[in-house]
């Protein structure tokens, strides 16, 4: 794993930016602590930092040129099928200098041209500059599980695998105000959309092209199977062993690496299913969990227990107290570059931390609740269209459920806080049904958090962009969940919080042989009445211990009001939420903010600390970058 950055200058004002390769290059250590290199060459800079996992000698550094010298790559990611690809290109004649994918990855894309990415089954960010036609190709894996941001203007365009490095080529700093609205309603920026102006996302499975001209070009080269072609041919129990075949291929594939190798295992059935499948693979795997030692009601270390015991894994738990949270807090805010309020990244950046003392790559069950359907939304968009006689009871008298306090912390609290937010999506379209359950805020609230001008334009383009297919069915609401809530919230949580610690997470559940199939089986396969991922948990149930069915979601969740009841208190926060510094930011209706302030000390919460964290984060990133 590594992070890549380069400019390419249209004019000598242009040029003067290639100056800072360097100092860009040095921001994105954390993913490349093991070599740094450059390539330079007149309008032209390729910077590269280095996590050695496959082939770790210095043959297979980067920036890497071809055996002509033509073409020049730098990549961020791992293909698994490269050793087969390489085979291929070696009876076509093709030689090899190294044992690395990268050298793969470019032969790969010398050969086959546009179609080398439907080819390559892994995950990356990639550039690729052609020298003699002067062209330059960048390329994302199909569901955007590594990042790549550009910028563009008249004189230059640039290109890394982190904001910060961006902004090291001294680009403007230019708040883009229209797209606060879509943060301070998902808690995060989605995957068309940054908080500057003039900087983009490459998107999931999206490669660009850029020629002599400066002119860009952008194409998919793959998306996610219409969720409205569903194969009403496959039988329940085919489709069984055909998930079983395909995941354990991919766990297979994944577990390719020259480093010591591990998997998180929560305690869930998706990391306990990919532990368990690991584990025949691995002589004596290595699992790792995380648990609270201070909010038992948080803390499910007791079924990953019961799975690495299962297994005989070499489990290790990480027990955290409030206290492990508050130290680890200002060091997730100082890295994220780019305003990111999901906290369970807390508990994702600790985890990767400890992780790393111990191995370098790890497995991770993510991606499985957007494929086969584990989220509570799913089974409130379930119980919308299939209601029974308790969805007819809460409509009539859910109202009465306002007078208990709504809290995630505790059982009662977080069933009346789950009720009223789904009374909130009984009269909505299930398009904007969607969105309302997929939201922390609403129209109404940002319109009153934010005193800037913004134009709701561009908020409607984004919503239309990621629910305009719902109609009403499950699976067009996976297709969403997996463009708007996987690549923008779920992965770059998983990637900000390893790479932060130079640990290398790989996915399962995101192979593309894997999606593709479960993305096209009949809805009712993967949820039925009171039961998610139905069809993952029937496929290994024979494998998991029977304590992990049954059970309540809880997800990977912090002790948020605890913690942020203590934090606001501290004068490192306590400062970005005065009333005179939001009065001289003018962005905050400082009113608002104080009720939230208020809120939290209450006994009801709601969903204040998910709103309020929301503020922190956007504020700490703000004074960081955009004051100093």
């Amino acid at each position: 794993m590594c992070g890549i950055t380069g400019i390419i200058a249209s004019n000598l004002v242009g040029q003067m930016h290639m100056i800072q390769l360097v100092k860009a290059t040095e921001t994105l250590e954390r993913r490349g602590p093991d070599n740094q290199n450059f390539y330079t060459e007149d309008f032209v800079a390729l910077g590269h930092r280095r996590l050695s996992i496959i082939d770790t000698g210095y043959e297979s550094n980067q920036p890497m040129r071809n055996e002509s010298g033509r073409y020049v790559i730098v990549y961020n990611g791992e293909v698994y099928n490269y050793k087969a690809l390489r085979h291929d290109l070696e009876t076509l004649g093709y030689h090899f200098n190294t044992q690395s994918d990268t050298e793969v990855v470019l032969n790969t894309y010398i050969h086959y041209g546009k179609d080398a990415f439907k080819k390559l089954n892994g995950f990356f960010s990639l550039a690729i500059y052609d020298r003699e036609i002067q062209k330059l190709v960048l390329a994302r894996d199909r569901y955007g599980i590594k990042p790549l941001y550009y910028y563009n203007d008249n004189d230059k365009f640039i290109f890394a695998s982190e904001l910060k490095a961006l902004l090291a080529f001294n680009i403007p700093r230019e708040l883009n105000y229209d797209s606060l609205p879509t943060y301070f309603q998902l808690n995060y920026f989605p995957d068309s959309i940054t908080p500057l102006k003039n900087v983009y996302k490459l998107q999931a499975g999206e490669v660009l092209e850029l020629d002599t001209e400066s002119n860009i070009h952008k194409y998919k080269y793959y998306d996610l199977p219409n969720p409205n072609i569903v194969n009403q041919n496959i039988s329940y129990n085919s489709a069984q062993v055909e998930i079983k075949q395909r995941l354990e291929q991919s766990v297979q594939d994944r577990l390719v690496s020259d480093v010591p190798l591990g998997t998180f295992l929560s305690g869930g059935i998706d990391s306990s299913i990919i532990s368990t499948i690991a584990s025949r693979e691995v002589k004596k795997l290595n699992t790792f969990s995380i648990g609270y030692k201070d909010n038992p009601h948080y803390d499910e270390t007791k079924y990953a227990n019961l799975v690495a015991k299962k297994i005989q894994s070499e489990h290790t738990v990480f027990l955290l107290s409030n206290q492990d949270i508050f130290e680890h807090a200002e060091s997730v805010l100082d890295y994220l570059d780019e305003p990111f309020a999901d906290s369970s990244a807390l508990p994702v950046y600790i985890l990767s931390a400890l992780t790393c003392k111990q191995v370098t790559v790890s497995l991770s069950g993510d991606g499985a609740d957007e494929l086969f359907s584990g989220y509570n939304k799913h089974m409130a968009e379930y119980r919308m269209l299939n209601p029974s006689y308790k969805e007819k009871i809460i409509k009539s008298f859910g109202g009465i459920l306002n007078i208990i306090p709504q809290s995630r912390n505790s059982k009662i609290g977080n069933f009346s806080r789950q009720v009223n937010r789904f009374l909130e999506g009984v009269p909505l379209s299930a398009a904007d049904r969607y969105w309302r359950w997929a939201s922390i805020g609403t129209n109404t609230y940002t319109h009153s958090l934010l005193t800037t001008s913004y134009d709701d334009k561009l908020m409607k383009e984004i919503q239309h962009q990621y629910t305009g297919h719902i109609k009403g069915s499950i699976n067009e609401v996976l297709y969403a969940d997996m463009k708007l809530v996987l690549a923008g919230d779920m992965l770059p949580k998983v990637d900000r919080m390893s790479m932060a610690n130079s640990l290398e997470v790989r996915v399962p559940f995101l192979d593309h042989h894997l999606v593709d199939y479960v993305s096209q089986l009949p809805e009712e396969y993967k949820i039925t009445k009171g039961i998610k991922k139905r069809i993952l948990q029937d496929t290994f149930r024979d494998i998991l211990p029977s304590e992990l069915y049954n059970r309540p979601k809880k997800g990977f969740e912090i002790p948020l009001t605890d913690y942020l009841r203590e934090a606001i208190e501290q004068q490192e926060f306590k400062t970005l939420l005065e009333e005179d510094f939001l009065r001289e930011q003018k962005i905050f209706n400082s009113d608002v903010v104080g009720g939230l302030v208020k809120q939290i000390k209450s006994s009801n919460v709601g969903d204040s600390p998910a709103k309020l964290w929301a503020i922190i984060c956007f504020q700490w990133w703000h004074r960081k970058y955009m004051i100093n």
